[in-house]
């Protein structure tokens, strides 16, 4: 990503909040036929001193990101982690603000080696990937092991220790105070570009500012 210290995020805690939040990603690889993109739910493993991502990928997608090559050969796969965005029309603006339309968005892009987990640990991180999504469902249908290993059969379980991040939060950072709670304004209002939880985002980075 082009880099803006206004917008950079180091703190890993942003990035814990942000995969709890979203509890999905694309994978990308580089392979030796071009690069490969996949999209799964993710976690971070709570467990862990560092940030790891625990992910999984169903067949025959392991052998598209020639996964177990870059397990040996050391080569990292990046994360993309997507959180609220949406378009901000310069029609929101103080009088004298600048007149160039935007996107406000929060993203981490977190690189690392993926390491490809046993059956058994395969079968762990998808009970945990259940547990994490069902925990908020009224009546939660938690992952029985019994019937769940011939489902975890058709999967291919990553642990991702991530090596290195970047992360971007393009929140108005820029815009004079008026400007943002104008925006601010204007997202949570009825209409085309309603973004209320996009709102609730500026808000936070405006307070923490």
């Amino acid at each position: 990503m082009r880099p803006n210290p206004k917008h950079a995020v180091t703190d890993p805690a942003f990035i814990r909040a942000l995969v709890a939040q979203e509890g999905f990603a694309t994978i990308v690889s580089t392979t030796s036929t071009g690069p490969v993109a996949s999209h799964y739910p993710v976690v971070l493993d709570d467990t862990a001193d560092q940030l790891v991502v625990l992910t999984h990928v169903g067949r025959p997608d392991e052998r598209l990101h020639e996964l177990d090559a870059a397990a040996a050969e050391g080569r990292e796969v990046l994360v993309i982690v997507q959180g609220h965005h949406g378009y901000v029309s310069p029609s929101w603006y103080a009088p004298g603000a600048s007149k160039a339309p935007t996107w406000n968005f929060s993203v981490a892009h977190l690189w690392g080696v993926p390491e490809v987990l046993t059956p058994e640990e395969n079968l762990e991180t998808l009970v945990t990937l259940v547990a994490h999504f069902e925990q908020h469902v009224e009546e939660p249908l938690w992952l029985d092991r019994t019937w769940g290993a011939p489902v975890a059969r058709g999967t291919v379980g990553l642990r991702i220790p991530v090596s290195r991040f970047d992360v971007k939060a393009k929140l108005s950072q820029d815009k004079d105070a008026q400007t943002v709670q104008n925006v601010i304004d204007h997202l949570r209002a009825p209409g085309p570009y309603a973004n209320p939880a996009l709102a609730d985002d500026m808000e936070r980075a405006r307070d923490e500012g």
